[in-house]
């Protein structure tokens, strides 16, 4: 019995001393999130590939919502520096506003990646990676322009998103010099569905047969309000997003056609991105990736339920 005690302990040191007895104490990297919103179904792939990501790895993810508020969204990067992060997935809530918290960022040494929509400062920035908005504005107006010989345009804006000001811009220069295709309104819509719907019901006396929404949600948002109205007949709505939502009604022929976005493609760059820079390897500083137009006519081609 002495014996058999002897060698257990014996047994227990030489586990001790090789490690192999004890658990695994590497400590997980922390990374943090936050969006803009989480009142789109964008923005929820985009955080469940994040998340995907990390977990993999066995490290952790810190999510906050800011429900459009830049000062919140400011006030929830701080906590989450508190709470030790050493990478953020940023995407933010207002292009020039969100400056404080990527200062505090920069003196506590957390790294970001700017996911879906630049800030101003980008210089703050370790990667950026975003649809090629620019693009996908020019393809909804040259959809527009192929289908009508003139048209009166409702725009449904946020100057405070990046993305969303690029989509515009693109769709405007695409047009410039052609006055048969006019803008009568470009109004702020939150990009998010429900104000767009109030906005458009407020519009509905104007004289206007073509909308684009800077995303999808306000596209639809307007699809609704004309629907309410019973004046959807012969209006031409486009979105960006290439959402499943948009698409569902795209193939019952309610909308007209929409930029497609990746949050699948954009979530797994972001996470490349960051053990890369875990690893101390280098990191492509800006990635752009192409839009296609998604219209009733090649919807075939698409996966109706999911993103592209």
């Amino acid at each position: 019995m002495k014996r058999t005690k002897w060698i257990t302990a014996a047994l227990c040191m030489i586990l001790l001393f090789s490690g192999c007895g004890q658990e695994n104490t590497q400590e997980k990297h922390i990374f943090g999130a936050t969006y803009m919103t989480r009142n789109n179904p964008y923005f929820d792939v985009l955080n469940d590939e994040i998340a995907e990501g990390v977990e993999a790895n066995g490290d952790k993810l810190i999510v906050r919502d800011p429900l459009q508020d830049q000062e919140k969204q400011n006030q929830q990067i701080l906590d989450m520096i508190d709470e030790g992060i050493e990478i953020l997935f940023l995407n933010p809530v207002d292009k020039a506003k969100v400056k404080p918290a990527l200062q505090a960022c920069q003196k506590a040494g957390v790294k970001i990646i700017n996911i879906d929509t630049q800030v101003d400062d980008s210089e703050y920035v370790l990667a950026t990676i975003e649809t090629d908005n620019y693009q996908a504005g020019q393809e909804c107006a040259k959809d527009m322009m192929r289908r009508v010989d003139s048209a009166k345009i409702i725009i449904l804006d946020n100057s405070m998103q990046d993305s969303i000001v690029q989509r515009v811009q693109g769709f405007l220069d695409t047009i410039e010099g052609h006055p048969e295709y006019q803008v009568v309104r470009q109004i702020f819509s939150g990009g998010e569905i429900e104000i767009s719907a109030e906005v458009v019901s407020e519009l509905l006396n104007e004289d206007f047969n073509v909308v684009f929404g800077g995303n999808d949600p306000s596209a639809l948002g307007a699809l609704a309000a004309l629907q309410k109205a019973g004046k959807e007949e012969g209006i031409l709505i486009y979105g960006v997003d290439g959402s499943p939502d948009f698409k569902a009604m795209l193939e019952l022929g309610y909308v007209t056609g929409t930029s497609s976005q990746s949050p699948e493609t954009i979530g797994k760059m972001a996470i490349d991105m960051a053990y890369q820079e875990l690893r101390g390897e280098k990191v492509k500083k800006y990635v752009k990736l192409p839009s296609r137009l998604i219209t009733r006519e090649n919807l075939i081609n698409y996966d109706i339920d999911g993103w592209q």
